[in-house]
């Protein structure tokens, strides 16, 4: 007989490759969600009609355990003419059928219905799941949309908007099926209007609408329910980082030294700027990284000697120390609070092209990216070992794009930056999405008490601490940087729970890294 000892059960979590405890959520488009249907049917020959009783079924469920039986409650579902509809008008007939006060309500045309959704309409007929015309809205205590699935490719306007308005006035539980009516499954922009809903049962995976914002306040809870569609071909290129994730992050060996978990050099800090090496550097240390030394200009030294004695301090830049130094670290975080001026430019310039010769891991941030934004001639010395961390307005400086248009393709952008640079890119947003070009990792941790100063500072030393943990390409330096992300970031949703999100300093999130690691 074979027992579990702690040595094997702590890979088992460490791996990543063996069990669902450890598998990131496979994240799809619309398109893509349409092709696994459609291989789901052709490959398993499992009808239409299964897979939206199924559906139906699931969603059921979830609402069973949100309804009070003895209470008196009242639910209408809304169904379109799509098979969101169909989804909708299977759920009404289960419910009537165990007891529930149902009501249906059409708010698609029922000349335009599916083929599957006009046989779900004909099957509640002939039940006589009951239909109303002219909803009371304050009258029901649930609220369930079935009118647009992911296949919604238009702005909502017209009758269909003033139901989804009404919707989101009453006063009740709302629940949408799938995706809320009105997000784009693609990219979760609004289609002129969209439902409001506290829950979300989505069926099989994830929609990138679901994961990114606004689409991701406006679903609420989300419950992903299996209903027997799979990647069977193994298609997904985008993925969700959960807090569970973080039990890939691996565990140090017994027989390690300092040296063993990252030799870690900041490049950072200016005259009066010495915050963002202090914060950097100290992150990177509560991350596990063994040594840290802070490469600053002279008047840095004596404050960060006080605020961090743990790290060492250079102050020269002279060519023999940076021999030094570079030859003593294994990776570099480079840019914060360092400035923009002439010293600034060649302390980027020298640490891009020693990192770029020995191929060095190097983490760009803050002013580091500005320069480069300045510099075009200094990409030449990117490429796989550097990891870029742009907020929105760095990317616009990095690629001349708006905003706001950043912000509505923050995915695409980032991957399309990530493969013509030959860099992993972290585009830090109120989602940040993680890239080398080709896998697209979108964080599910982290609040708007982050925004504040100093919490990409921490971001970039915790990827050097994250980074130090790994050995011989233990993962690939995107799942790496995915998972520093997903720290990073769990660490402020601990820090926001302890305190108030409008309360939270950068130095909050680099407490939280410890319970977050625990």
């Amino acid at each position: 007989m074979a027992f579990i000892t702690n040595e094997l059960l702590q890979q088992f979590f460490i791996s990543g490759d063996k069990g669902k405890a450890t598998e990131v959520k496979k994240v799809f488009d619309c398109g893509q969600m349409k092709d696994l249907d459609r291989q789901t049917m052709e490959y398993y020959g499992i009808p239409s009609c299964v897979l939206m009783e199924r559906a139906a079924l699931q969603t059921v469920e979830q609402m069973r355990g949100r309804m009070q039986k003895f209470l008196p409650e009242k639910i209408l579902v809304v169904c379109g003419s799509g098979n969101n509809g169909g989804d909708g008008l299977a759920i009404a007939r289960i419910l009537f059928l165990e007891g529930w006060d149902v009501e249906v309500f059409l708010a698609g045309n029922p000349l335009k219905m599916t083929e599957e959704t006009r046989r779900q309409y004909e099957i509640a007929l002939r039940y006589q799941v009951p239909l109303t015309n002219m909803p009371r809205w304050d009258e029901y205590t649930t609220i369930v949309d079935a009118i647009f699935g992911i296949g919604l490719k238009r702005k909502i306007e017209g009758s269909c908007a003033e139901t989804i308005g009404n919707m989101n006035q009453a006063s009740c539980r709302k629940i949408a099926v799938d995706i809320p009516s009105g997000i784009s499954g693609d990219d979760g922009s609004v289609q002129g209007t969209a439902f409001q809903a506290d829950l979300t049962v989505t069926f099989a995976y994830l929609k990138k609408g679901l994961c990114l914002y606004p689409g991701r306040k406006y679903a609420g809870e989300i419950v992903t329910a299996d209903i027997g569609i799979s990647d069977t071909k193994d298609t997904a290129d985008c993925y969700l980082t959960e807090s569970q994730d973080l039990g890939m992050l691996p565990q140090r060996i017994p027989e390690g030294n300092k040296g063993t978990f990252g030799k870690v050099l900041v490049e950072a800090g200016s005259e009066g700027m010495c915050g963002a090496a202090y914060l950097c550097a100290a992150a990177a240390f509560r991350a596990g990284a063994g040594m840290v030394m802070i490469h600053t200009v002279p008047e840095n030294r004596i404050p960060l000697q006080i605020l961090l004695p743990e790290a060492m301090v250079s102050c020269s830049f002279s060519e023999e120390e940076y021999e030094r130094i570079f030859a003593w670290c294994d990776r570099i975080v480079a840019g914060p609070g360092i400035g923009k001026d002439a010293q600034a430019q060649e302390r980027i310039l020298n640490v891009l092209k020693r990192a770029s010769q020995e191929k060095r891991q190097l983490i760009l941030d803050a002013d580091g990216l500005n320069l480069l934004a300045q510099n075009l001639s200094w990409r030449q010395y990117l490429g796989p070992h550097v990891t870029v961390t742009p907020h929105p307005g760095e990317m616009s400086r990095l690629t001349g794009k708006k905003i706001s248009d950043i912000r509505e393709d923050l995915a695409g952008t980032a991957a399309a930056f990530a493969a013509e640079s030959h860099t992993v890119c972290v585009l830090k947003d109120a989602v940040t999405a993680v890239t080398d070009g080709k896998t697209v990792y979108l964080s599910g941790t982290g609040n708007a008490g982050m925004a504040t100063a100093g919490s990409g500072d921490v971001l970039a030393g915790i990827l050097a601490g994250v980074y130090g943990m790994f050995r011989d390409e233990e993962r690939s330096l995107v799942k790496q940087a995915a998972l520093g992300v997903t720290l990073h970031g769990r660490a402020g949703d601990l820090a926001s729970a302890h305190s108030d999100m409008r309360c939270i300093k950068a130095e909050d999130i680099i407490d939280a890294v410890r319970e977050a690691l625990r």
